[in-house]
This record gives C-alpha cells, structure tokens and sequence, in this order.
C-alpha cells in the first residue's frame, strides 16, 4: 500500500474557469451530451492502449478485454463512467483537465459568445468534452492510473467546477479512468437506467467497444425485486463497425448519427461517401463532406480529417497521408486489411499501399464532387462557397489530378452582375468567341478593385468575357493552371495584350500613324519616370482611362508583390510598365515640350497604382502636382 498522500489544490486556468462556469450556469438545452462526450474519451481511451499494446503486450496487464461500463446509484445520486483504457499519469491529469484550455478552448468560447443560441455541439468539436460533465454534475470525481505504472501511482481528481481542483495521490488496482458525477437535483433523470440507454443508443451505439451497464435484476409479482440475485452486466451497444456493413444497409439517419459522432457537427453532412475496395487490396473508405466548413479550416497545421483502421482496430486519429492538404475538410476513415497493426508514421510516410489509398480516395472525392457540379448545381455552388478557395490549393500542390480540379473551379467573371463565383472554365469557353484563342482574367485585392480594372476597357467595349480574380490564392493558381482544354489563360494586365483578335478590322496605318505622333511623348515620359518604370508605351487595351500599369510577361504582377509583402515575405523589385491611352483627352492635350510634362507624368502614373490598389509613397507630392495642374 501507498503512504497517505497529500491532497493538493490547484487552480484552473483562466479560459478554463471562464469555461465551467458557462457549463454551470448550463447555457445549453440539450445536457444529454455529456454522456456521449465521456463515453467517446473511454473509447478513444481504449484505442490507445489497443494499439500500444501491438508493440508492448506489459501495458494490458493480464486484462485483454477492453470495454466501458456505465452505472448509476440512485441512492447516491451518482452516474459512474468507467474504462480500462490507457489511463493518465498524475502530470497528465493536470495538463489534460487543469489546464487543457489552449486555443481550441479560447476559440469555442468566442464561438459561444456571439450568440444566445450557441450549439452544444461545438463542446466535442473544440476538444472540451470533459468539461460537459459539469452540465449535469455540482461535483466531478476522477480516479485514474496510467497502464504500465505501480498501482501506487493512482490519481484521484476532484472539483465543483468552482475555480479549483485538488489532486491526490492513491492506490489503484485498476489501470484506466473512472469518472464519477454527483448529479444536482434538477438532473435525476440520467440516474434512471432507460434515459442512460436510450441516449447511449442514439449517441455511441455504433462505438465498437462493448459498453456495458447492470442488468435490471428480476422482479416478483408484485413488482419487487427478488433477493439473492448476483449483480449481472451486460452490453447495450451494437458494437458493429458501421462503415463494414453494406453500403445498402446503413440509413440516411445512421449516417448522420455517426458522422456527428465523428466530428461533432450537428448539420447533416453534404456528401456521404461509402465505397469497398476489393481485389489485390482490400480496404474500406467512409468519406463525408461536412455541409458547413469548420471553425479551422484555416490552419493548415490543425489537422484532424481521416481515422485509420486495420482491420477494425484503430491505429490513427490523423492520418495525414491519406488526404491531402487542399481536401482537409473531407472527414471519416480508411480501415485496411492488408497493413500491418504496428503501423508507425515513417510506415505511413513510406508505403506503397497507403500511396495507392490515397491516390483512389482524392480521385473518388474529386468524381463525387464533379457528379454533384453537374447533377446539382445549387447544391455545389454552395459547397464551393465554403471550400472553393482550399479546393484551388490543388491546383498549386496536385500536378496529377489538375485537370480533374478545374473541372471542378469556379471563377466569377463580367459575364455576372454579383460578386458570386458560379463561372466554370468550361461555361467560359462555351461562350468565347470563335475568333478568341486565350481564356483572359485579371487579378486584384478585392472583387471590386477586379471589376473596375482600367485593364477591362477593351474587352467590355468588345464583349469580351474576363475572369475576375480576387482570392490572394488565386495569384498562385494562374502560376500553375496555364492551360485550360489546350486554350492557354492569359492575363490582361501582363505584358504585351495582342487583341487585334477582338477588334474587328481596324486600320494598322491608322494605329501606326498614332504612334509615329505620339512617341515624342512617350520618350519623354520615359525619361521623367525612368526611376519608376521599365518601360512607357501606347495602350491597345485602354478606352476611357488615361493610363494603366502592367507587368512584363515574366514578371510579378503589382497584386501579387502587395500579397508577398502582407505575409512578410520579401517580393523582387521589378518595375511595372506604363501604358497611355492616345485617344483620352487628357493625353492629347500634353505636349513633350511644356513645362507640366513632368507633372503631368508623375500624377498618370500614380493614377494608375491607385487605380490598382496599390499605396502610393508620397501622396503628399501627388496632391502637390494635381493641385498645381488644376490651378494652371
């Protein structure tokens, strides 16, 4: 036996604190859930332990069988929840319960601060679910010791949600986690045996642990229980893996049930896809697309999409070579029967079989994605309002599905009055001219600065359809997606725009004739801007606005350079070219020879950075040159 131990407080952090009381003053309706969420940590509990024990057999300690066990005391007034699982250490226990609020607890206390109607759903979803205990329970009592530790080396947890908690060291035979909730008055419903089974049915039933609860003992005629009876558990869940049945099987609302098991998403998942592999490998893949994005589809590092299973015992929470990164909003699993159970993650990293799953499972989803695009329009378009920007991550990062992906983009355009992105690449061509080679878009920070591009004027005057850009993604999606159907995509701000294509018959003499007129002019810009320009030209693209600034064909637009800087990167220094429009009236009326040409010159070309977004870096010396213009 252990020497007494010193009980010891402790207080919770601060997100932590802000966190219980939100649970004791019981902002949520639905207090059911605290049994699904102590139920999936035993189960994931067990898991663990399964799969260590692949490699060290000692951690089981004579005790093979794993399961969970449920038990009420009505007298007590207590609901005990316990599994012989992997079990925590006493440094554990404070780093998982005390102080577990990291950014995941931050993030869903903002979430359930921006309204009333906050969804307890997000509990699971955010790495809280321990504290849902405290939706139920004025007191939490947790007894635990680590498998493979002395039995001297159990930790007992305590606390009534007030701020603190006290941890003791004791001795426990059991290795695992026993929670214990004394329940308050107004919660005396989960002490009765048919409540706990029947939420256990609509929430874990699919759980493949056995989850286990005492026999109702019998009764006499007169309704009393005869004595002498041994206390009897039995198992109240299925325990069958849903995504081993056949697909013909399993129902619309077992799918929803198990998904939001999966991933604590309330919302029924858009996409269900269920698909068995057999022949040279066997596998099984049961992929959802979640309706809504999540709260951190963002973070490129947080990744927590696809379980892995071998032959129905769980290896992996986030396998992370079995989907890749622009399709991280694809949740469920891959269960294989061909790989080893002591898979590790240089195994994963290096082995051929995961490559081919991999490979078969982006391909299924990018079909499904395309069936639902063409079957159901509505339906997808908002999908891709949700995913479309991390779906064009795969333009950039898979050469071998890109075609499949711009199938699958979507690009607003002038061809529509909103901002909406519903235009494909293929309603694009469909509407192209017979006489037009190139599929044109232009870049800008915003859809607005898109739209009102000087760079369009051209190509509005010739109803000429242009791909309005505006996701910071898509400057890298142009870099990779060059061609389209063998029609190339050609920017209409970078380099030399030959639209003689677009303009009808239009007199070569007449534009020559412009030019041998108006290249005084040009010279002499080019020698006032020569610090700022690589280059002054006439402007085939331009209509109403005096000006405009392009990049060369080989170099970065004035967007992308604005983007590199925004994210700290240092973009080259490249010089953009600047273009006058010889038809505008203001350009007509400038003569190399006057004393303003170098005004003159400065405010055009500063016109155009404005006209594209960019600051300029002395707007001082701007407002000086215009005002002085306006005066003359």
């Amino acid at each position: 036996m252990s020497k007494q131990s010193t009980i010891e407080k402790h207080a919770f952090q601060a997100e932590v604190q802000q966190l219980l009381q939100l649970m004791i003053h019981s902002l949520y309706s639905n207090k059911e859930i605290f049994l699904r969420e102590l139920i999936s940590n035993s189960s994931d509990a067990c898991d663990k332990l399964r799969f260590l024990s692949l490699t060290d057999k000692a951690l089981l300690e004579d005790d093979e069988a794993l399961g969970i066990w449920v038990d009420a005391d009505p007298k007590k007034k207590t609901i005990t929840i316990r599994d012989n699982g992997i079990g925590m250490s006493a440094e554990e226990v404070i780093e998982n319960i005390g102080t577990i609020a990291r950014s995941g607890t931050r993030k869903f206390l903002e979430q359930i601060k921006q309204g009333e109607d906050a969804d307890n759903s997000l509990i699971g979803q955010f790495g809280v679910g321990f504290y849902s205990s405290f939706l139920v329970a004025k007191e939490v009592t947790l007894l635990t010791r680590k498998a493979g530790a002395p039995v001297s080396e159990g930790t007992r947890w305590t606390s009534d949600g007030s701020g603190e908690y006290t941890t003791e060291q004791v001795d426990r035979p059991e290795r695992g986690t026993e929670i214990t909730l004394t329940l308050e008055k107004e919660n005396k419903e989960f002490l009765e045996n048919y409540r706990i089974r029947s939420v256990i049915s609509k929430y874990s039933d699919h759980i493949s642990l056995p989850i286990q609860m005492l026999k109702e003992p019998e009764k006499d005629d007169k309704g009393k229980v005869i004595k002498g009876q041994d206390p009897v558990w039995e198992t109240i869940n299925k325990g069958s893996a849903l995504w081993a049945r056949p697909k013909a099987d399993i129902s619309e609302e077992e799918h929803n049930t198990f998904y939001t098991s999966l991933t604590y998403d309330p919302e029924p998942p858009a996409l269900v896809l269920h698909n068995r592999v057999e022949g040279k490998m066997e596998y099984i893949s049961l992929f959802y697309v979640p309706s809504k994005a999540p709260y951190d589809l963002w973070d490129r590092e947080q990744r927590h999409g696809i379980k892995l299973y071998v032959r129905r015992i769980f290896i992996s929470d986030d396998a992370k070579q079995l989907m890749p990164n622009y399709l991280r909003f694809v949740r469920g699993l891959v269960d294989s029967a061909d790989l080893p159970l002591n898979v590790s993650r240089e195994f994963l990293q290096q082995n051929k079989e995961i490559d081919k799953i991999r490979a078969a499972s982006v391909k299924k989803v990018l079909s499904e994605l395309k069936k639902l695009a063409t079957k159901d329009s509505d339906k997808y378009s908002s999908l891709w309002t949700e995913y479309g920007k991390v779906l064009k991550e795969g333009l950039i990062e898979d050469s071998d599905n890109r075609d499949a992906i711009a199938k699958l983009v979507r690009f607003s355009s002038t061809h529509l009055d909103d901002d909406s992105q519903t235009v494909s690449l293929d309603d694009y061509i469909a509407r192209m001219p017979e006489k037009q080679k190139a599929i044109y878009y232009v870049t800008a920070d915003s859809h607005q600065a898109a739209k009102s591009s000087p760079h369009l004027e051209v190509f509005r005057k010739n109803d000429v359809e242009v791909l309005l850009l505006s996701d910071p993604v898509d400057e890298w999606v142009v870099n990779h997606l060059t061609t389209y159907e063998d029609r190339p995509l050609q920017s209409i701000a970078r380099g030399d725009l030959d639209i003689d294509e677009l303009k009808g018959e239009e007199s070569k003499e007449d534009t020559e004739k412009q030019k041998e007129a108006m290249q005084p002019l040009v010279d002499k810009f080019k020698s006032i801007l020569e610090e700022k320009v690589k280059d002054v030209r006439l402007s085939s693209r331009l209509v109403d606005s005096p000006a405009c600034l392009v990049a060369d064909q080989h170099d970065l637009g004035g967007n992308m350079e604005r983007i590199l800087q925004a994210m700290g990167q240092d973009a080259p220094s490249t010089k953009p070219i600047l273009e006058i429009n010889p038809e505008h009236g203001i350009v007509k009326q400038i003569s190399a020879e006057s004393d303003t040409v170098e005004d003159w010159a400065n405010v055009l070309f500063d016109q155009a950075a404005l006209a594209e977004g960019a600051s300029l870096k002395d707007p001082a010396g701007y407002v000086a040159r215009v005002n002085k213009l306006l005066a003359a």
